[in-house]
């Protein structure tokens, strides 16, 4: 009876993912925010990139309830587009299994793959958005680069977390819940973070880029 329903919960999932790629109207974009799976990881500084998408969509009613290669997906519009938003459930260092195989089996082409992810490099709360370049040190956008066959060439938006504070070692730091201040500062960089997205689906790429937003 389990592998029935195990036969039957994928073919749902196979029927749907397929009118979904067949669906008429604008062009398909895929979100992933990249983070760690596990109630243990859930609040901590390695994980904006799945605290942006799972707001993202709670706005537009879409919830990360399927697995699919390896990823927490959830289908909608946004702005008048097609979007497939995805949370990897390999852990971060292996994101790009997820990622590689999502983008080809929807067919979507590297610039409309928008990863969100956290940035040591960034004072706490900053956010930018870049249209491609390297993985900075990244190990989540590491393994997409190289699920990519090696291509930089996909749009990025980096929250910044700061460095840690002292000789505190990086792996410890970024698995640390944010403090309170934190928090805050990273809360409203989500919500400027889904006001770029809206502004790359709505203005194009360059004007997000420069510093254009839409309006909500």
């Amino acid at each position: 009876m389990a592998s029935l329903l195990r036969r039957k919960s994928s073919s749902r999932l196979k029927a749907a993912s397929k009118d979904f790629l067949e669906a008429e109207g604008e062009d398909l974009w895929l979100l992933v925010g990249l983070g760690n799976p596990g109630k243990q990881y859930a609040d901590t500084r390695h994980n904006v990139g799945f605290m942006l998408v799972d707001e993202l969509a709670r706005q537009v009613g879409a919830p990360l309830d399927k697995l699919q290669h390896n990823a927490a997906v959830g289908r909608g519009r946004f702005c008048g587009k097609r979007v497939l938003l995805a949370k990897p459930m390999t852990f971060m260092n292996n994101s790009g299994e997820s990622v590689g195989k999502l983008a080809r089996y929807f067919k979507v082409p590297l610039e409309r793959v928008l990863v969100v992810y956290d940035d040591l490099d960034l004072a706490s709360g900053t956010v930018r958005l870049r249209a491609k370049g390297g993985h900075g040190g990244h190990n989540g956008m590491r393994s997409i680069t190289a699920h990519f066959s090696g291509s930089k060439d996909f749009p990025r938006l980096r929250i910044g977390i700061g460095r840690p504070p002292g000789t505190m070692p990086v792996v410890t730091y970024v698995l640390q819940a944010f403090g309170r201040k934190e928090k805050e500062e990273i809360d409203i960089a989500i919500q400027e973070g889904i006001d770029i997205i809206r502004a790359v689906l709505t203005l194009g790429m360059e004007k997000a880029v420069s510093g254009n937003r839409a309006p909500r």
